[in-house]
């Protein structure tokens, strides 16, 4: 999939989970980070019953106890970022009923790493996946009139959070290979990497808490550190990527001619091995990946036995690469990523010295495996994208734009995916799946883990698959059967209907934001919230856009503890009926000029009266122009409508004419804005014409429909 610049929308919302108190048990692989460290309260009951009371190590002699009220809060500070991986609270007989367990990199901005409802005291032995340096236990209901007492809080885990130490190599033999760590076997389990390398510190300790060790990124330079630095500090390794045109696949721009342009094979050479050389021992560093789905790409620039040649000579400069990587940094493999296995059999001719292969694969992923046997290839892979199913392997819905598929069918999607993957044992060595982003757009609610920071099922799902279980997780609502009414002839302007069962699994009350997209209409991927208003029983009446054409709707439904449900349906736009009869219906049509041949044209003045939205007629691109229709006779007329193309006019005047040569104005406007014009008209006549006097764009004019009604 085409690389994009994944900028984070918000600082990330904590998910609360629910969990019951287990008896105590000792892990000899934890360290205890809390003993005699700085701990504060949110109050005390009294001088003896300090906050440090909890942390001194005496489990029956010394306690903390707050005052008798609810929302009561014990932190320590670790003095440095820690991976957690236990917290254990043994509780006096004034113990929390309800609360959480919470962590912090400054002390001031905490993430929910487990919640506890219907806690019945005792020793309370909780695992936290997760990092920080504050860890909190914040009081939420107590289960006695007294306050929160706490024999002793400890906290577990390996101080430092730093990867450890030592070469990367990928080992073994055929079909039995391994990828090893400082000698210790590493099953990459990622995420791609999409928020801004600024809010890593914000965003990464939840990829950690989500059972993911690695991310991969799509291009290296020298804002590369801090999130290396950051990614280090929490326990990840990282993917470095490195861009090459035409990266991204089917659509990707930026020819690059690799058997003649030697300038730009050289300019990136020179770039990569600056990179390599800054990062090669930085403990973040997992492996470095030379391109992305740029043989495929290709496919854009060049056809025939040219585009053979460029396939050839593309993986040839792969090689070179990482020929070039391999003698400044012998400890890190090198692998290149496309979009299909159809470009291995390049690599293994042309790119020997790549230590493994990469590819992306959606829908798809599942069939790799074959792919790989029936290639017989001789080195091991990894998938470097994989998810739901993208827009180009879905079929069409009702309106002719790709069905997304559900929130449950997503999910289950990346569940299916981690198993083909690690059912391809000593092949394949692992995933990172796409994708770790916080937009709240079209892409980021069709691919995003976290849209604006709500965690959908399937982060849920991914989590699962990383650490074997949710359980006491609270979990996103689900989204069933929506449907939109009239889907396919939803007035501009007007209302349509909403339909969609939801259930919340946890019983959380929910909210809800209804949102429209116009990439299908007018190429805008935004999410902008939509007016709307509930009318009862998981039904909601939405004013449709002004602007005719597909619309995606997304109902998205919140559950209060940072978790969202989003589904999504079209809906066409059409222009708003208009009563009576369409007196220019397939009447003759002429105007000052038309298109003969630009996108979709010959766009004459015909296409602008036969009664379809998607024809059109277009003029020129110049000031002015006229548009007429000839009734056949004169008629009574009381209505006309403009449904114009993105071209539309910003002032312009209706005349009328009995004989086609002396004109009568009976509207006239200087403040169009294209979409639909819905003009009364109070005249007769047998000519109506459209003066056009100035463009709301720098193209001409241009009108999908003109209907004149009587």
């Amino acid at each position: 999939m085409p690389g994009r610049s994944f900028l984070a929308l918000g600082a990330l919302l904590a998910s609360s989970l629910t969990t019951v108190a287990l008896g105590p048990g000792a892990h000899a692989a934890d360290a205890l980070l809390s003993q005699g460290r700085p701990a504060t309260a949110s109050s005390q009951e009294g001088a003896g019953y300090t906050p440090a009371a909890a942390v001194d190590g005496d489990l029956t002699g010394t306690r903390w106890a707050s005052r008798w009220s609810d929302q009561q809060w014990l932190q320590v500070d670790l003095g440095r970022s820690a991976n957690l991986s236990r917290v254990v609270l043994t509780w006096e007989a004034a113990y929390g009923r309800d609360y959480e367990i919470q962590a912090s990199d400054n002390g001031t901005d905490w993430r929910t790493l487990r919640k506890v409802t219907g806690g019945d005291g005792g020793t309370d032995d909780l695992a936290v996946p997760g990092s920080g340096r504050y860890v909190r236990m914040q009081g939420l209901a107590r289960a006695t009139g007294y306050g929160y007492s706490l024999w002793e809080f400890q906290v577990y885990g390996s101080a430092g959070g730093t990867p450890a130490p030592g070469a990367v190599k990928v080992e073994g033999s055929q079909g039995d290979w391994r990828l090893t760590v400082g000698g210790q076997p590493y099953t990459v389990k990622g995420v791609t990497w999409g928020p801004a390398i600024a809010d890593a510190p914000a965003y990464l300790p939840d990829v950690r808490a989500m059972g993911a060790n690695t991310i991969r990124t799509w291009g290296t330079d020298g804002s590369s550190k801090a999130l290396l630095d950051s990614a280090a500090s929490h326990g990840i390794r990282v993917i470095n990527g490195f861009w090459l045109q035409p990266g991204g696949g089917p659509g990707s721009g930026g020819c690059v001619n690799y058997v003649t342009d030697t300038t730009y094979k050289n300019t990136s050479l020179t770039e990569f091995a600056q990179w390599v050389e800054a990062y090669k021992s930085h403990p973040a560093t997992l492996m470095w990946n030379v391109g992305n789905e740029s043989v495929l790409g290709l496919q854009n620039c060049y056809s025939g036995s040219e585009l053979e040649a460029q396939r050839n000579a593309y993986t040839g400069f792969v090689n070179d690469v990482a020929r070039k990587i391999h003698s400044i940094d012998p400890d890190h493999p090198v692998t290149s990523t496309d979009a299909w296995t159809g470009a291995w059999p390049y690599y293994q001719r042309n790119a020997p010295d790549l230590d493994l292969y990469a590819v992306n694969a959606y829908n798809g992923v599942c069939r790799v495996r074959q792919d790989w046997t029936d290639g017989g290839y001789t080195k091991p892979y990894l998938v470097t994208e994989t998810g739901p199913a993208g827009e180009w392997e879905v079929p069409n819905d009702v309106n002719g734009v790709p069905d997304e598929p559900t929130d449950v069918q997503k999910a289950d999607a990346y569940t299916k995916a981690w198993n083909c993957v690690t059912g391809h044992q000593g092949v394949a060595l692992g995933a990172t799946l796409f994708h770790y982003g916080t937009e709240h757009d079209f892409g980021g609610v069709w691919f995003d883990l976290v849209p604006d920071g709500m965690k959908r099922l399937s982060y849920y799902a991914v989590k699962r698959a990383y650490t074997g279980s949710t359980a006491g997780d609270d979990t996103p609502p689900v989204i069933s059967a929506m449907s939109v009414s009239p889907a396919s002839s939803a007035p501009a302007g007007g209302e349509f209907t909403v339909r969609a069962d939801v259930r919340d699994p946890d019983g959380d009350p929910v909210t809800y934001k209804v949102f429209l997209s116009g990439n299908y209409a007018a190429g805008d991927k935004r999410l902008v919230e939509a007016q709307w208003r509930a009318t009862g029983s998981g039904t909601f009446a939405v004013t449709a856009p002004q602007k005719p054409g597909v619309w995606k709707v997304y109902l998205q439904a919140e559950d209060g503890h940072g978790n969202a449900g989003i589904e999504t349906r079209s809906v066409k736009v059409v222009a708003p009926p208009v009563s009576g009869t369409n007196l220019a219906l397939n009447r003759p049509a002429t105007a000052s000029s038309s298109q003969a041949s630009y996108g979709d044209c010959p766009c004459t003045p015909q296409l602008a009266v036969d009664g379809r939205a998607d024809t059109r007629w277009a003029s020129d691109w110049s000031d002015p122009q006229w548009f007429q229709v000839d009734l056949g006779a004169a008629k009574a007329l009381r209505t006309l409508q403009l449904v114009w193309d993105p071209a539309y006019a910003k002032s312009y005047a209706v005349q009328v004419s009995d004989d086609g040569t002396t004109w009568r104005s009976v509207y006239s406007t200087a403040a169009g804005d294209g979409d639909v014009d819905t003009v009364p008209l109070s005249a007769t006549a047998r000519y109506v014409r459209v003066q056009l006097t100035a463009r709301g764009t720098g193209w001409g004019y241009s009108l999908h429909e003109l209907g004149i009604h009587g």
